[in-house]
């Protein structure tokens, strides 16, 4: 059973390692080098102290993914925008752990406050969060080609949105 909670500070050298798997064998992250914790630790610090979602899921007591989301850009016309960001230790793929988390922080990205959130997927070829992301109603936005390079390969990013509560149907409050 998969039980997604808020993150803790203390979380910190869990996420760590498993973001460092996908910086280390992924293109899902175009970061080369992984952060050490107390740089985790750090990013983390940055996105509790504005309030926004941060959460991790747990199958049987340990740590198995993590997701959070942030405003888009730092100027306030984005204040109602976010970016999220979503991952899976890796021997968990392809068992919902995605799903949970993504479930979880569009809902309390909407309650935070957020109309519209954005997936900015590293690789074209990421089937896995294209579709996790599509399945949970995030439509294909944009593309920026040939933008990074890992691996020694040139790869694109998928920007898929998907808008919450009001949206743009109402002026936001």
């Amino acid at each position: 059973m998969i039980e997604v909670r808020a993150a803790t500070l203390a979380d910190a050298p869990e996420l760590q390692r498993i973001y460092a798997h996908h910086v280390l064998h992924g293109t899902g992250t175009y970061e080369e080098s992984p952060p050490d914790i107390e740089e985790m630790a750090a990013r983390m610090r940055r996105i509790m102290r504005h309030g926004w979602p941060f959460l991790l899921a747990e199958a049987d007591g340990e740590v198995v993914g993590y997701a959070y989301c942030a405003q888009l850009r730092d100027r306030t016309a984005y204040r109602f925008s976010a970016e999220d960001a979503v991952y899976v230790r890796d021997d968990m793929r392809g068992r919902k752990v995605g799903r949970h988390l993504l479930e979880a922080l569009l809902a309390e990205a909407e309650a935070y406050g957020f109309r519209q959130v954005f997936a900015f997927i590293g690789d074209a070829a990421n089937a896995g969060s294209i579709g996790l992301h599509a399945a949970m109603g995030f439509v294909e936005a944009g593309r920026l080609r040939r933008c990074g390079v890992k691996f020694g390969q040139w790869l694109d990013v998928v920007i898929m949105q998907r808008a919450l509560g009001a949206a743009d149907a109402a002026p936001p409050t």
